[in-house]
């Protein structure tokens, strides 16, 4: 009887319960030729994914007590991943920030000089460009976020503490997590998981099973600052809307209301006892200045005049910045909202055409 037949054969009566998983591995003398099928999945994926993943290494010019000739000092590293042909590349932006010099490292191990063509701090995203052959560059594929479950198996490839290409393989924890991005803005539907993420992997793939690309990792909820089980990933929807105008125009292309808001809101909020985006100004030719929209004005005795405060936008109750900048995140410049505002105890309303970021 050959060894494959052997094996064959164990598998279908440990199927049956006629032998015992001990067994049947012991009749698969040759370990080369034996895996279970979630490691041939593990192992699929990784050959399918790691080649789209990249090493980003940064570094910052220093001047020395010593010296006035500037000296580049590393910085820091992280993972990225490859998005198209053109040799776009995505990763984190806490792992470029404040770099003078960012280097991407491919599988073949060929290194480029890298420049940032986007960022989005409020969700911890860049985008990067390196010029290199189209030939070395394999795009991830990119999956569906919204048809993730607690429970369903993800792999994490990333080069944590500066070892390439590592793969982890866990579950999803749980879904419509809440993490603070570098720019203290709340990053939502946030997934978590027990993947080991660790210092490294930020700005690397989160894969599901069929190797697609369905989170970017970015933090680890740890008090050692090593992997605890506990890692979060922005979902590839976001990245899917945020990357084609980071890649276009540099930023998001958030639009715009037409006003100015006053720094500092919460200590005046407290001040005056109110809940509400405090307008302090509005643009000149934009729809709140037409319409007769109120900023802050000086009375008698230079006292301080409280204008309009927005307290909904779109039929969403706006209480303070943070929901302000998330109902005006799900609309495109040119689109009309409503927004009501509370100004000398009476409700106002307006009809306001948004506006492209200037």
């Amino acid at each position: 009887m050959s060894k494959a037949t052997t094996l064959v054969l164990g598998l279908a009566l440990m199927a049956t319960g006629s032998l015992s998983s001990s067994q049947a591995v012991a009749q698969a003398s040759d370990y080369s030729s034996f895996s279970t099928i979630d490691e041939q999945n593990n192992i699929q994926v990784f050959r399918q994914a790691s080649p789209s993943v990249v090493n980003i290494t940064n570094s910052r010019l220093v001047r020395s007590f010593y010296s006035l000739n500037p000296q580049e000092v590393p910085q820091g590293s992280g993972t990225g991943f490859i998005w198209n042909e053109e040799g776009y590349i995505v990763t984190n932006f806490h792992v470029v920030q404040q770099a003078d010099r960012v280097m991407v490292t491919l599988q073949n191990g060929t290194t480029y000089d890298a420049r940032a063509v986007g960022v989005d701090p409020d969700k911890d995203l860049a985008v990067l460009k390196i010029d290199a052959p189209e030939e070395q560059l394999v795009p991830i594929k990119p999956g569906d976020s919204s048809l993730l479950e607690v429970g369903r198996k993800v792999i994490a490839i990333g080069n944590p503490f500066g070892l390439d290409t590592t793969m982890t393989v866990g579950i999803v924890s749980a879904l419509g997590r809440e993490i603070d991005s570098v720019s203290q803005r709340k990053i939502r539907d946030v997934i978590q998981t027990d993947a080991a993420i660790n210092p490294g992997n930020s700005g690397g793939p989160l894969l599901n099973s069929l190797g697609e690309l369905v989170g970017v990792n970015t933090a680890i909820y740890s008090p050692s600052g090593a992997s605890s089980g506990i890692g979060f990933a922005i979902p590839v929807n976001t990245v899917k809307q945020i990357v084609p105008d980071l890649i276009t125009y540099g930023r998001v292309q958030t639009p715009i209301l037409g006003i100015t808001r006053l720094p500092q809101p919460e200590y005046y909020r407290r001040l005056w006892g109110i809940e509400g985006v405090i307008v302090l100004d509005t643009v000149e030719g934009t729809d709140p200045a037409r319409k007769g929209m109120r900023g802050l004005t000086r009375a008698e005795r230079g006292r301080i005049r409280l204008g309009d405060v927005i307290v909904e936008i779109a039929g969403q109750p706006v209480r303070n910045e943070e929901e302000y900048a998330e109902v005006i995140e799900q609309y495109e410049p040119g689109d009309t909202v409503t927004v009501k505002t509370m100004r000398d105890n009476r409700l106002h309303e307006y009809e306001i055409e948004l506006q492209s970021p200037r």
